[in-house]
């Protein structure tokens, strides 16, 4: 088949690979402009425009893909399939009837669950054990068309959102290619999603990483894991000793046992130099502190005498920019 890409994100490049080796022919790649970005705000082409380059391929960059002109430009491609993995904007159903065998997109949970723009993150954020791939037909409401192909993967305990996003991209390859195979013989079965079983993935924003000392620990290591590398799990560590304070980001901690009680506010450090939390405590692995490279938690603690009775600030303290 002749196949049209449309997507932005690294989380297609192991799709977009696998259709370029194939028997399939890429007939256009189409991804969004290049947007400013890091401490400069220069302009950063997309992963899939980079991919591109190093390929020497052809790749139009769209603000507006459902633009007339866009619009004449993807159906110049003479396409028979449109392929949609993390594209960052809603398709028209003019641009989707352009395409003999219609559209698909690859989506990384397991539908209807996690219908948006983070379902990895979301799913580690509430503690999910498994996740997956699902490939759709395209619809006019957000993930919500009719589901071709599934396939499951066990989130692991030492899994963040980097590692997670890896493993799904990679394993999203086979059933893409699989499911292209049975669109071209006509062997799709269309499977409705349950609506009454639908659960929202929606964007992150930063201030999702600022971190609640007063829930359980189990749920702060969800929020570590699920935030790394963007966000961040963000909190602000006080010295009781010195009075000072740095805004770090914790990359990796683990939930441990610990006896609460009312006496022990949330955040401060304990005789064991773990965090207390509204139930339990939280180990922290390994730590970055604004402005320095990451480091394990006993860097830190060596290199500003952190001792017990030490706080890790409240969400609440963070978020009225006390210590900004």
């Amino acid at each position: 088949m002749r196949i049209v890409f449309f997507g932005s994100s690294e989380f297609g490049l192991p799709c977009l690979e696998a259709v370029l080796q194939s028997r399939h022919t890429l007939a256009g790649i189409f991804t969004q402009p290049a947007r400013p970005a890091g401490r400069h705000r220069q302009p950063r082409p997309t992963p899939v425009r980079l991919w591109c380059e190093q390929k020497g391929l052809d790749c139009r960059e769209s603000e507006n893909i459902n633009h007339p002109e866009w619009a004449e430009k993807v159906a110049a491609c003479k396409g028979e399939l449109l392929l949609v993995i993390a594209f960052g904007q809603k398709i028209s159903r003019l641009v989707i009837n352009l395409f003999p065998y219609g559209a698909i997109n690859v989506h990384a949970s397991l539908l209807p669950k996690y219908r948006g723009a983070a379902p990895i993150h979301w799913a580690l954020m509430n503690g999910e054990t498994e996740t997956g791939i699902s490939i759709i037909t395209l619809a006019d409401r957000m993930d919500a068309g009719d589901i071709l192909a599934q396939a499951s993967l066990a989130i692991e305990p030492e899994d963040n959102a980097q590692t997670l996003h890896d493993r799904l991209a990679a394993l999203a390859v086979p059933v893409l290619m699989q499911t292209l195979d049975n669109i071209e013989a006509g062997r799709v079965v269309l499977i409705p999603q349950d609506e009454s079983a639908v659960t929202y993935a929606p964007k992150l924003k930063k201030e999702h990483g600022f971190i609640d000392w007063s829930r359980p620990a189990t749920a702060v290591v969800n929020q570590i894991r699920a935030l790394w590398p963007w966000p961040g799990a963000q909190a602000v560590y006080v010295s009781g000793k010195t009075g000072r304070s740095w805004r770090v980001i914790i990359q990796k901690a683990r939930a441990v046992p610990a006896s609460n009680s009312a006496y022990q506010p949330c955040g401060m450090l304990n005789d064991n130099l773990d965090v207390w939390c509204g139930q339990d405590a939280v180990r922290i692995e390994w730590i970055k502190p604004a402005g320095s490279d990451l480091m394990p938690f006993s860097a830190f603690v060596n290199g500003r005498a952190c001792q017990p009775g030490d706080l890790f600030l409240p969400l609440e303290k963070v978020l009225k920019g006390v210590f900004e």
